[in-house]
């Protein structure tokens, strides 16, 4: 399952500095000016999950394989890029290309790094990334209302219920609302997939915040200060300091964290949140060759999660041999979790739950 999330905000908020700390690079251009950022850096990153490493000590694999994200660092948005200020268009069609949005506020004060609207206000940022997206949306929803209307017209069913959709959509966002707030049945939310707005994309909040602000975020203060819905996620980053981690070796970082007080980086909760917010989950599979974690939809079925693997597996699915993670782990391995009646012999039906390790037996 390829996954990507598309990282935005106003120029020189941090965007590029904080990829090149997700992907331990310099990748992307981080410099003091507007659009040091022109094509779009992508990365690939690791979800940080301990239990891959608690199976690999017992399965002792030639290889790891972690479950991983794609991230996409995108020109810094400006007032009007709706309009094709700034990079425009070009930067509208980058998102439209994502899965989900990391909105990136910078809450920090730095004189020697220029805001380009000349003052650091989250909350401003915030709502001209929204209504650029708002804009756009609404000219697209606009011309697709010409087409699907007179497909409508000459009787076709499909297009009188998308005509139906694009008319609550455009009301939504004439009131400045995202179309991801328009209530819709199954048929519809299946129907809108087809218009790519991106206002109906998932998204979350990146607090690019100081050292100090780190250590003791108050997300509740943040979330007012910038007039958040309580469904949207919030991560406090602080650039500098994942900047200084990517030069440490592992057990260095982590010590560095327990001494800032903190479990985890902000980037590894950024990765496993952007995992969560896209509804998705890890199962396992692990042998001798590899150990490897394979992204899912949360509520798959067992067919469904073996056609992540291969699309032959789910045509000739017969069963599933499953063990919860758990139980893998308690019984040292699949050996001990047969002997103790752990392994479970599973069907089409069954629903994949998170961390599940299996094997799939299918026909040719």
């Amino acid at each position: 399952m390829n996954l990507k999330i598309g990282i935005v905000g106003m120029p020189n908020v941090g965007k590029s500095t904080l990829f090149n700390a997700l992907t331990k690079s310099s990748q992307a251009v981080a410099e003091n000016f507007p659009f040091c950022t022109i094509d779009p850096n992508i990365g690939i990153v690791e979800v940080p999950d301990e239990r891959i490493h608690e199976l690999a000590k017992i399965v002792n694999p030639e290889r790891i394989v972690p479950s991983v994200v794609e991230f996409v660092d995108i020109a810094g948005l400006v007032k009007g890029a709706s309009q094709g200020e700034g990079l425009g268009n070009k930067f509208l069609s980058h998102i439209r290309e994502c899965n989900a949005i990391c909105h990136v506020l910078r809450d920090f004060q730095d004189d020697d790094i220029h805001h380009v609207e000349g003052v650091v206000d989250p909350a401003s940022d915030l709502e001209v990334i929204k209504t650029e997206l708002i804009l756009a949306d609404l000219e697209s929803v606009t011309k697709q209302l010409d087409s699907v209307s007179k497909k409508a017209r000459s009787g076709d069913k499909e297009a009188k219920i998308e005509l139906i959709i694009l008319e609550k959509f455009k009301v939504a966002l004439s009131q400045e609302e995202l179309v991801s707030s328009v209530e819709l049945n199954e048929e519809e939310k299946l129907l809108s997939k087809r218009f790519q707005l991106l206002t109906m994309k998932p998204f979350l909040v990146v607090a690019n915040v100081s050292e100090e602000a780190f250590v003791d975020f108050d997300e509740a203060k943040f979330r007012a200060k910038i007039n958040a819905d309580p469904s949207i996620p919030i991560i406090p980053v602080c650039a500098k300091i994942e900047a200084e981690l990517v030069e440490l070796k592992e057990a260095e970082a982590k010590e560095f964290l327990l001494e800032l007080g903190a479990k985890h980086s902000g980037l590894e909760n950024l990765v496993q949140k952007s995992f969560d917010l896209l509804g998705l989950q890890s199962f396992f599979t692990a042998g001798p060759k590899e150990v490897r974690a394979w992204t899912t939809k949360k509520g798959c079925t067992a067919p469904q999660a073996a056609g992540e693997i291969h699309t032959d597996f789910q045509r000739g699915f017969i069963k599933a041999e499953t063990i919860a993670y758990k139980d893998y782990i308690a019984c040292h391995g699949e050996a001990g979790a047969k002997d103790s009646g752990k392994l479970r012999t599973e069907g089409k039906e069954y629903v994949v739950q998170d961390g599940d390790v299996m094997h799939f037996r299918f026909n040719v």
